[in-house]
């Protein structure tokens, strides 16, 4: 297990997810966040790294006692539920699913995509000024792009074409400044403007 610190109260962290398969377009590391917000915890994506499971669950713990709040636990995308079963079970949490779109904890928002038979979110930590994404962007030679190839055959034309120009018009709204990706490396940095550039045809 990987873990970075990148502010007071905001951390990500990566390991091998246990269930890949070599024929994956992505390799098996794969990133989750943690993020202490004014009245919550929230984790998302949390996956319990295999082969450090003693020192991820003695640290939750810890940081989850010290905070007093409750802990939210929040899924970009259904195939991402990885061991949300486990943290939702040790720590009573709550679920947010992008299929449900309940009650986001104060300073989270949410920008929802509507694939053919799939939804997405893709949440702005407010405090943190901090993105987090599923699947929908990936990290790449120390910028973002949309994975057009990991789509469906019959969605990569709209990925590239519509998708890709709705999500740089729809974050332009937020002031980022790290995107939190789950596949590569994350941008901690003036995410505006690698999401920009990345965003932009050319």
């Amino acid at each position: 297990m990987d873990v970075q610190e990148l502010r007071p109260g905001l951390w990500r962290w990566t390991g091998s997810h246990p269930e890949w398969d070599h024929a994956e377009s992505w390799g098996p590391t794969v990133g989750s966040v943690y993020a202490e917000l004014d009245d919550a915890i929230v984790v998302v994506d949390p996956l319990v790294p295999p082969e450090d499971e003693d020192r991820f669950w003695a640290a939750l713990d810890r940081d989850v006692e010290r905070s007093g709040r409750p802990l939210h636990v929040l899924l970009t995308v259904h195939w991402h539920e990885r061991s949300v079963a486990a943290v939702l079970d040790r720590y009573h949490a709550s679920l947010w699913r992008p299929e449900e779109k309940g009650e986001l904890p104060k300073g989270v928002h949410a920008e929802v995509v509507q694939g053919a038979d799939w939804v997405e979110a893709l949440f702005f930590l407010e405090p943190h000024r901090a993105l987090v994404v599923g699947d929908l962007l990936i990290g790449r030679d120390g910028g973002i792009e949309v994975p057009v190839t990991w789509f469906p055959k019959g969605e990569q034309q709209w990925a590239r074409d519509e998708l890709t120009p709705e999500l740089r018009h729809r974050l332009a709204a937020f002031p980022i400044e790290l995107v939190l990706v789950s596949h590569g490396e994350p941008v901690l940095d003036d995410g505006s403007a690698a999401l920009e550039r990345g965003l932009t045809p050319g």
